[in-house]
């Protein structure tokens, strides 16, 4: 737990860093609220519509969730669907890299038509998202196994799923999850894009479509909002790191990486 909290330290030493310059920044130089508040002008709208805030970030917090589970399971599938079968490799690649340059609101129209105002537009938008990193890494991470690991597992009689599952599996969860590392840290501003960009009906919009709103007339409050997305990306990334020593025990981290 010591070492957790030292390890912690220069991140937490150069946002205390970053906050201090900006308030300087912002009292030296005069700049109104309406332009750049002030950190001590965000952190009073967070305590002020911190119930608005809760509010609209559980909203956003559900999508995100749900809409990463969607991305993780549908790239991993896709991943090895594309593994196993060439021609699918051959058919879909194309289609998953150019699925990336698609304009959100061009197709946010589309699946508000098909699926209404509710939770399904953006869960698709965020895993359109969001998928892409699973399955080019896992894609990657099944095709790196030991050669001579699947040539022994032959040499044992293994059927092929057999050497799917005892050798190219376990070779490909490592890379999967570093994928899914990746997808978590796009799946928040995911979010952000998905409630601005397809309508909804409930009484709190989420997170994104109250940042919108209050840039316009609350920017200290879309600041404080926008900390609260900040914030929940980097708790999502280091929940989903510290799963990754209960599903893939075996992988070894990098140096340097906050434990």
């Amino acid at each position: 737990m010591r070492r957790r909290a030292l390890s912690a330290l220069p991140a937490v030493a150069l946002a205390v860093l970053l906050v201090g310059g900006w308030e300087l920044y912002v009292d030296l130089a005069g700049l109104e609220p309406a332009l750049l508040p002030a950190p001590h002008d965000i952190a009073s709208a967070l305590w002020n519509s911190g119930d608005l805030l809760l509010r609209n970030f559980r909203v956003t917090a559900e999508e995100v969730v749900l809409g990463l589970a969607v991305a993780l399971l549908a790239g991993f599938a896709l991943a090895v669907a594309i593994h196993l079968s060439p021609l699918f490799r051959r058919a879909f690649y194309p289609l998953a890299v150019g699925s990336q340059a698609l304009p959100i609101p061009v197709i946010g129209v589309l699946l508000v038509f098909w699926w209404g105002f509710g939770i399904l537009p953006k869960l698709a938008v965020i895993a359109l998202i969001c998928f892409f990193p699973v399955v080019v890494t896992t894609v990657d991470g099944l095709a790196a196994v030991d050669p001579d690991q699947l040539k022994l597992l032959r040499t044992l009689d293994a059927s092929r799923w057999q050497a799917f599952r005892l050798g190219e599996l376990p070779a490909a969860v490592p890379a999967a999850l570093s994928g899914a590392r990746i997808a978590i840290a796009v799946g928040v501003i995911g979010a952000f894009i998905a409630e601005t960009t397809t309508p909804t009906s409930g009484p709190y919009p989420g997170l994104g479509r109250e940042i919108i709103t209050d840039v316009n007339f609350q920017m200290p409050r879309a600041y404080a909002g926008t900390a609260v997305l900040f914030l929940f990306a980097i708790a999502c990334f280091y929940a989903l790191s510290l799963a990754e020593r209960k599903l893939a025990p075996w992988t070894t981290r990098p140096r340097g990486e906050l434990h």
